[in-house]
């Protein structure tokens, strides 16, 4: 019998478990959408929906936990300011888990884990925007070259 088990292990100690966790709500809340195996997006989700749910009460005991839970202040900014205001009408269910076939190498279940109506957006947070403008190193080079 299973009695007592709260949740899965997924073959890491403790401590490893609990920054894997953060680390995930992070990007899960950076980026809004990301794709990692089944059983981690299985996971994921209670703990992203108690962090939203948490974020919608507009009190500083909640800011600090928050805070003390994702321990990173952009994330903790962003649920308070942008999802809990997206999500102030819905009373629960704001992740959704896509299954994504199978990984290559070890043929792991993969799935998607995104916010219901995320900012597509959102996804493209670090990728720099190409500047046309202005000429690489190697360009200017081959211009004086040729000249």
């Amino acid at each position: 019998m299973r009695h007592g088990f709260a949740n899965k292990k997924l073959n890491r100690t403790s401590e490893h478990r609990k920054a894997l966790l953060k680390n995930m709500l992070n990007s899960l809340i950076k980026y809004e959408q990301i794709k990692t195996t089944l059983p981690k997006a299985k996971f994921l989700k209670p703990q992203a929906d108690k962090i939203i749910s948490l974020g919608k009460k507009e009190t500083l005991q909640t800011t600090k936990m928050l805070v003390s839970k994702l321990q990173d202040i952009k994330s903790a900014n962003k649920v308070k300011k942008t999802l809990s205001k997206r999500y102030e009408n819905r009373k629960g269910g704001y992740t959704r888990i896509i299954k994504a076939g199978f990984r290559y190498g070890d043929n792991a279940p993969m799935a998607i884990i995104e916010f219901v109506d995320r900012d597509v957006e959102a996804k493209r947070v670090d990728k720099p925007k190409k500047d046309t403008t202005k000429d690489t190193p190697k360009t200017e080079e081959k211009k004086q070259a040729t000249a």
